[in-house]
C-alpha cells in the first residue's frame, strides 16, 4: 500500500466521512482482540482442512453493497491481521472473476471442521 498523504493529519479531509463509532485514532477494544485472535486461529484450521479439498477461500456477503466477497486465505488473514495491527482492514481489489464452487462460507467452515472433530472423537 502506498503511504497515506494525510496520515496523522488533523485536517485530514477524509475525517468528515468516517463516522464516530468508526473513528480511526480509536484502538479495538481488548474484546474484539480476542475474537480476531480466534477468528485467525480458526481461519488457519479450516484452511488446513479445506485447501487440500480444493476450497480457495471463503465468501462473506456484504451488507453494505448485497454483493458476495470472494477472499482467498491469505487475503483474508493479511486482513484480520490488519485489522488486529492498525485497527482497521485496508482497502482491496475485490477477487477477478471468482467461481463461486471455490469458496465456502465461515458457517460452512465451522460445521466442517465440528464434523471432523466430531468424527475423530468417535474413534
Amino acid at each position: 500500500m502506498p503511504p497515506d498523504p494525510f496520515a496523522d493529519d488533523p485536517d485530514d479531509p477524509a475525517r468528515a466521512f468516517i463516522d464516530d463509532a468508526d473513528r480511526l485514532d480509536e484502538p479495538i477494544s481488548d474484546e474484539e482482540r480476542t475474537e480476531l485472535l480466534a477468528d485467525l486461529s480458526d481461519l488457519a484450521v479450516y484452511q488446513a482442512l479445506l485447501e487440500p479439498r480444493g476450497v480457495r477461500g471463503i465468501v462473506v456477503d456484504c451488507g453494505e453493497c448485497d454483493e458476495p466477497h470472494y477472499h482467498d486465505w491469505h487475503l483474508l488473514r493479511a486482513s484480520l491481521e490488519q485489522l488486529l495491527a492498525d485497527g482497521r482492514m485496508r482497502p482491496h481489489e475485490p477477487a477477478f472473476d471468482p467461481n463461486p464452487g471455490d469458496y465456502v462460507s465461515w458457517d460452512y467452515c465451522r460445521g466442517f471442521a465440528d464434523g471432523v472433530t466430531a468424527n475423530e472423537s468417535a474413534y
